[in-house]
């Protein structure tokens, strides 16, 4: 009999003649051994050349004759291969709730060689294909994010598959050209699986939840303050409906954020508090880094710029402890940042430097990439350093550019001005100050002031 471990070749993407001819072989028995006499050895022949399709209580008997599991027959896979893969799949989507991202990929890809896997239910793999995305995305490996994508795309447009389902890769296309800064591209996309979600019959607050939080980031790059406010609030509104813990404290995050946008700090404070609160509830450590971060820059506005820098630093230590080196980036780029304003300027230079060698040339995080180069400037100028600033100033600018981020050139800007003005160049300095003026006025993007 064949014992389990030991079963020749895929079985998963064989008919099931062919599985029970190679089964059968492998037990060493012959057509009619196998029929046992309660079968003709034509009927086993004829199963095997796939001519007739036998009933379940017979595929149950024959399974039985073999030694195997109904499923390795029926299937391909047997139950023990079919808790292996659960058992995998299961670790990738905690290791990815963890942020370990590389180990998730590893979780996902040892589900993948189980024997069998081919075999699973499309359910299944779209399950796994969806977890393999998110671990890219959140890698920033978003271009072959974008590959993977192609395989469930064309999967949930077979039968068994729903509005929800194709609702949900529509959704992860759209995050991948959010993360790119592609945002026209993102919008129609978010615009497209919210459609999809809305029109399916089965329930999908969670999963519409999730892309109002994303399509709102869209919105807050664009400027459009308005539109990025009412998404956010339809996001926290679905969020606590789901009574999803998580959900909800990433919908409070998302409002915290918008909150602070809108000028409304203590708002936003209260917000992110809750967030944290939940978050820490949830053992999400480095969630509750990204919020500690958060809540340093309210802190920081309301005026208690020595509370900012302690949170900022509680930060960063998660950050190290978690192997987190991009989320470290950040921490180190909003002390910076502080430190400038400060006056602090050797230690704003170190650490402007150390964030852009953690954030390395992530495109996902060019923003923050971008406004690090500007605190080194910034640094460099209060040290007189005013060569090296120049050079960190327009690094900044082209960085801000590539992102079409035109209120953020605004401070690039800004800081050029302090250059010349340092230098003594009054005129070029006011003309600098004049153009970031403009682009702090304009709330539309990509109508860059004329220099």
């Amino acid at each position: 009999m064949p014992t389990e471990g030991h079963l020749p070749g895929d079985l998963g993407s064989a008919t099931l003649g062919v599985r029970l001819r190679v089964l059968r072989r492998s037990a060493g028995l012959t057509q009619g051994e196998l029929a046992g006499g309660r079968f003709t050895k034509e009927y086993v022949s004829q199963i095997e050349r796939g001519r007739t399709r036998p009933k379940r209580e017979t595929v149950e008997w024959l399974a039985e004759r073999l030694g195997v599991d109904y499923e390795l027959l029926e299937h391909g896979w047997s139950r023990a291969d079919a808790l292996r893969i659960e058992s995998a799949m299961s670790e990738g989507e905690r290791l990815l709730e963890e942020r370990r991202y590389a180990d998730a990929l590893q979780a996902f890809a040892s589900a993948r060689r189980v024997r069998g896997f081919d075999g699973q239910m499309p359910q299944q793999r779209l399950r796994l294909l969806r977890g393999e995305a998110w671990a890219l995305i959140r890698s920033g490996e978003l271009d072959t994010a974008l590959s993977l994508l192609d395989e469930p795309a064309n999967l949930v447009v077979s039968p068994g598959f729903g509005d929800a389902d194709r609702a949900e890769i529509v959704f992860l296309v759209g995050v991948v050209r959010c993360s790119q800064s592609r945002i026209p591209e993102a919008l129609v996309l978010l615009d497209e699986a919210l459609a999809l979600a809305e029109g399916s019959e089965l329930p999908s607050d969670q999963l519409r939840s999730d892309i109002f939080q994303w399509r709102a980031r869209c919105h807050r790059i664009n400027r459009d303050w308005v539109a990025a406010h009412e998404d956010t609030e339809r996001a926290l509104e679905l969020a606590e409906a789901s009574t999803d813990t998580r959900r909800i404290a990433g919908a409070l995050f998302q409002a915290s954020m918008g909150a602070q946008r809108d000028g409304r700090w203590v708002l936003a404070r209260s917000h992110a508090e809750r967030s944290l609160e939940l978050f820490d509830r949830l053992g999400d450590r480095a969630t509750v880094g990204r919020l500690l971060n958060n809540l340093a820059g309210l802190n920081h506005l309301l005026g208690n710029s020595e509370h900012a820098v302690a949170l900022l630093r509680d930060a960063f230590e998660i950050f190290l402890e978690l192997d987190l080196g991009v989320e470290a980036g950040y921490a180190c780029s909003s002390l910076a940042e502080i430190l400038v304003e400060e006056g602090a300027f050797d230690e704003a230079d170190e650490l402007a430097r150390r964030a852009l060698s953690l954030l390395g040339e992530r495109q996902d995080h060019v923003q923050e990439i971008g406004t690090a180069q500007l605190a080194l400037a910034r640094a460099l100028t209060g040290q007189g350093r005013l060569g090296e600033a120049t050079i960190w100033a327009d690094r900044a600018d082209a960085t801000f550019e590539g992102a079409s981020l035109t209120s953020h050139r605004s401070y690039a800007w800004l800081a050029q001005g302090d250059i010349e003005s340092e230098r003594g160049n009054d005129r070029a300095a006011a003309d600098l100050f004049k153009r970031s003026a403009l682009a702090l006025l304009d709330r539309e993007e990509g109508q860059v002031p004329p220099p």
